[in-house]
């Protein structure tokens, strides 16, 4: 139920791609035992569980999305979770670090300062912020209309610019990750997923449903194949990493 972009660089399933794209978060966010951690827009609850479960941390997912909650909530028997269905701009508080996957394509450019400035407002001095979102290569007015229509309604990807002058005077841009060729990978997966699932009858749609899936997964791996839109993981420091931030692309044992 990850329902975003693995990473593939050392991975030869899904299942791997995933697990490797949620270590790679908390390599990033040199996550340490006790940390308190806010995932905005946690969706079910995957990230939230493998921060507590494998780095002891304190972590609070919060989403306006109240089927996903109650999933989350459902597949946390010992509730190690602070689960929370509200707009993450209601919140109040203090994180070591605070990460969002999948979410900041849904804010709109009206509200990327609105954004930027909450999460500062909540983040420690000494915090890290991870930011995982699809982009674009140029600023467009919104998504394409057919995406729009059927997939994800007001989704609009950041370009650079938008993007670095929302964070502006706010943060220090730490690391920036580009690995949009992986979702490529990762709706191609899907893809396969999908249809085995109805060949063998896991599940059934109407063909139109099927029809408007296959569209969905295909056109948009092959729009991350042309490189055309691309995948981005930002962390950002209030005042900058003393000494400098060692950014992570391996998975080595050492965590390096």
């Amino acid at each position: 139920m990850n329902y975003s972009c693995g990473y593939w660089r050392h991975a030869s399933t899904l299942e791997e791609a995933q697990t490797a794209k949620m270590e790679l978060i908390c390599r990033k966010l040199d996550l340490q035992p006790g940390m308190k951690v806010l995932d905005i827009g946690c969706g079910w609850g995957g990230l939230c569980r493998y921060m507590h479960e494998h780095y002891q941390a304190d972590v609070t997912g919060i989403s306006v999305a109240s089927e996903q909650i109650r999933y989350a909530k459902e597949h946390d028997p010992e509730q190690a979770i602070h689960w929370l269905c509200d707009d993450y701009r209601n919140l109040t508080g203090s994180y070591d670090r605070i990460v969002s996957v999948g979410m900041f394509e849904h804010v709109g450019r009206k509200n990327y300062a609105t954004y930027m400035q909450k999460v500062r407002s909540l983040l420690k001095k000494d915090g890290l912020f991870l930011l995982h979102t699809i982009g674009a290569n140029y600023q467009k007015s919104g998504a394409d209309p057919w995406i729009n229509k059927y997939i994800f309604p007001n989704g609009m990807l950041p370009a650079p610019v938008s993007l670095s002058k929302a964070f502006s005077g706010l943060f220090v841009l730490e690391d920036w990750h580009n690995f949009g060729a992986d979702y490529d990978r990762t709706l191609m997966a899907w893809y396969e997923r999908f249809e085995k699932g109805l060949k063998e009858g896991g599940f059934t749609c109407h063909e139109e449903v099927r029809r408007m899936y296959r569209y969905y997964l295909l056109s948009c791996a092959g729009a991350f194949r042309a490189r055309d839109i691309q995948l981005w993981q930002l962390v950002l420091s209030p005042h900058g990493v003393d000494g400098g931030y060692r950014g992570v692309r391996n998975l080595g044992p050492d965590r390096n």
